[in-house]
């Protein structure tokens, strides 16, 4: 049983595409064979491991097991990175980063895993339908932080939800669905607030309900997924604490909470800068130095929910004069989103890993931002394949994308 912030997972979504186009490569299963010798779910290369996700064209990389410390996971998921390219250059693929793929059709693209213990992945096929973007179009980095007591839980759940309105804005990197700019930065979230719309208590308002102790969350939000989704799910098949789609899920089974919220950066650097920032800042907020336990609790939920929304849409251009809000995170007067980043990477222990890189990652913009200063609003096909082309390449090279 690990205590708060004793150790972190971490998980990091990649699609396959080809290098030719840029088209989405269902070859996941065929991957983990080239590497493990026969098709399987999960592959364990070092402190890294790789699994399969719903669909054959993603993959996920994650930690081996819940690690000590974050410093030099970065240059770890990249050695992976480069083990994965050089097997799918075989087949003509590479890994390429960002939440969304930016004109893929999920009508003609998505393939469901199919191998070995799938009957998870065809019931909410049956159910929900998965052929969307919501189900084979968003890539994300989960960040894992362990609770050992009912106490533990309630305060890392009371500074989770704090902070999770501002990791669209710390980290959208979504603009585009099928060729098109939304309107939103971070597409993701919008399209995965809406993925299970048949069932919306599945992912709520995206923003957790202000439950702090485990009997709480049980009777807030456990309990009533279970009993909507029964009639769709006679066998109990989905009924699981990982049925639950909010932003952050508490997961009693092995105590710890799944923050889901993020956009998966352009680069294991930038994304691990982002992991601890948002660690960093957790850890003040429990410490009690900006603001008390019973604060945290009273923030209020449709504030939450519609600041979320308009980072997600906005990114860091957002203005934020909530006084009671900033008041939790100790800042006076109306501040940006972006101002408010780049003060809590500044805040962070000198000591702190990744810290000169959060400083970095909060001193530009986002990276939807930088991929649209070089797409422009209606970019051509032809300029989404180059512009993603380098993307690839700065994953392949774990840099920053710096147009």
């Amino acid at each position: 049983m690990y205590g708060l912030f004793s150790v972190c997972g971490i998980e990091l979504e990649y699609m396959i595409v080809s290098k030719d186009g840029l088209g989405v490569l269902p070859v996941s299963d065929q991957l983990l064979k080239a590497a493990a010798g026969e098709i399987t779910q999960c592959f364990e290369h070092g402190a890294v491991g790789w699994s399969n996700e719903l669909v054959l064209h993603v993959i996920e990389l994650k930690t081996n097991g819940p690690a000590k410390e974050i410093s030099g996971l970065d240059t770890q998921f990249a050695e992976n990175i480069a083990k994965i390219n050089a097997i799918l250059s075989g087949s003509g693929g590479m890994l390429m980063p960002t939440a969304m793929h930016p004109f893929m059709n999920p009508d003609t693209d998505m393939h469901l895993w199919n191998h070995g213990d799938k009957e998870i992945y065809e019931t909410y096929n049956r159910i929900f339908n998965c052929k969307g973007h919501g189900w084979s179009n968003l890539q994300s980095t989960h960040i894992n932080l362990p609770f050992a007591t009912d106490e533990e839980f309630g305060r890392l759940h009371a500074a989770i939800r704090v902070l999770l309105p501002l990791i669209p804005a710390l980290a959208a990197s979504s603009p585009f669905r099928e060729g098109e700019h939304t309107g939103w930065l971070d597409t993701r979230i919008i399209t995965y607030r809406n993925n299970q719309k048949k069932i919306p208590f599945i992912t709520g308002q995206v923003i957790p309900e202000p439950c702090f102790s485990w009997e709480a969350y049980e009777k807030g939000i456990l309990e009533p997924m279970y009993r909507d989704i029964a009639p769709y799910d006679p066998e109990c098949i989905l009924q699981e604490e990982w049925l639950n789609s909010r932003g952050a899920i508490a997961r009693f089974d092995r105590r710890a909470i799944e923050i889901r919220l993020m956009d998966i950066q352009e680069c294991p650097k930038a994304d691990m800068a982002a992991v601890s920032l948002i660690t960093e800042t957790l850890k003040k907020l429990i410490s009690g130095g900006w603001s008390t336990y019973s604060s945290q609790k009273e923030a209020d939920q449709a504030f939450l929910v519609d600041l979320m929304n308009k980072c997600a849409k906005d990114a860091r251009n957002v203005d934020i004069e909530n006084p009671a809000y900033l008041s939790l995170l100790n800042i006076e007067g109306k501040v940006t989103a972006a101002e408010l980043l780049l003060e809590l990477a500044e805040r962070m222990p000198e000591n702190a890993p990744y810290k000169a890189e959060a400083v970095k990652l909060c001193s530009i913009d986002s990276l939807a931002e930088r991929i649209m200063s070089q797409t422009g609003n209606r970019p051509s096909v032809g300029r989404l394949r180059e512009v993603y082309g380098e993307l690839a390449e700065c994953l392949a090279e774990n840099r920053f994308f710096q147009p």
